[in-house]
């Protein structure tokens, strides 16, 4: 079967876990933004974990099913539209061949996702389905999708087996509110900060600006201020820059001791700015949720507070599969 792509929305893609063991050659990991979102999808309409999503961003897409189909929206609030008229999300949903699959006006966030069973059926590269755009590698095409794409899906998994429920309960939402809270370990470039940029960055509000991407997200506001050195050799001259480094995937950047980076699934593996923090791998999809003037606090925590989060953000997904009743 196939989706018959009527409008592309935006910025809709094909996502999955992503495309882990490249980084090291400058390939990121992309995979959905918001990672919880994308698995629960999944999990409604009988996938695992690693199948292929749609990811939409603001505008999603007008799509008709050759075939019948089980889908399921998750992600940022929207309204969905079969054949004109309102479904919910974070509830499998039928389609029958020929049906339309369009959506209302996004009120927060930024990114929803189309989980079907089966998955998007798009080839591997590298391990993974994943659109890497920049790069023009994966999903379909290397490329966000166009009007008149068909893009194929896959066979049910496990014979068609759905889960025992057919709506994700309320406490197993994610929420998209307008003041987040993210945790971060810092370091490695911390100590350049004076005490008054370190006590900025970790007291003051910043706001997420338009200016974000699945590379990164840049944030606005008190600014920072970085210890006087002689730069060295191979450093540019801004106080932000550093003779070039690794990047991790949530790194937090400040180029000119202005307006902080938040690097995400797509970015860059390593430059020449200094690394002053990292979010923590449970809060990345919480970045993902923040919309332009979402207001932001980052909170420093200790990695064994960062590997606890982890650990529960796991047992979170588990609890979610059980409550569903999940076969797979």
């Amino acid at each position: 079967m196939a989706f018959d792509i009527k409008n592309p929305g935006l910025a809709t893609t094909v996502q999955d876990q992503g495309r882990r063991g490249h980084y090291n050659v400058g390939i990121p990991q992309s995979g959905s933004m918001d990672q919880y979102s994308a698995e629960l999808g999944n999990v409604l309409v009988g996938n695992t974990a690693q199948e292929a999503v749609l990811e939409c961003t603001y505008l999603g897409p007008v799509l008709t099913t050759d075939t019948d189909a089980v889908i399921a929206v998750t992600g940022a609030p929207v309204e969905v539209r079969i054949n004109g008229e309102a479904r919910p999300q974070w509830t499998r949903l039928q389609l029958n061949a020929g049906d339309e699959l369009s959506f209302g006006v996004i009120r927060g966030g930024t990114r929803y996702y189309i989980a079907v069973q089966g998955g998007i059926d798009v080839p591997e590269v590298l391990g993974s389905r994943s659109t890497y755009s920049l790069g023009a590698i994966g999903g379909f095409h290397g490329r966000k999708l166009e009007a008149g794409d068909q893009v194929p899906v896959g066979s049910p998994l496990n014979g068609g087996a759905l889960p025992d429920a057919d709506t994700v309960p309320e406490e197993f939402r994610p929420v998209f509110e307008k003041e987040q809270a993210v945790r971060i370990v810092l370091g490695l470039y911390d100590h350049r900060l004076t005490d008054e940029g370190l006590d900025n960055l970790l007291n003051g509000e910043w706001k997420v600006t338009p200016v974000a991407d699945r590379m990164g997200l840049r944030y606005s506001g008190p600014g920072v201020s970085w210890k006087e050195r002689e730069q060295p050799f191979g450093a540019g001259s801004d106080p932000s820059n550093i003779v070039d480094a690794g990047y991790a995937v949530g790194s937090i950047q400040i180029p000119g001791g202005t307006q902080p980076i938040i690097l995400h699934r797509d970015a860059v593996s390593g430059g020449g700015y200094a690394m002053v923090g990292t979010v923590i791998s449970a809060d990345m999809d919480l970045v993902a949720r923040a919309a332009p003037g979402t207001s932001t606090r980052f909170i420093a925590v200790s990695l064994e507070e960062a590997l606890v989060a982890r650990k529960e953000l796991a047992e979170r997904k588990k609890n979610a599969r059980a409550a569903l009743g999940a076969h797979s």
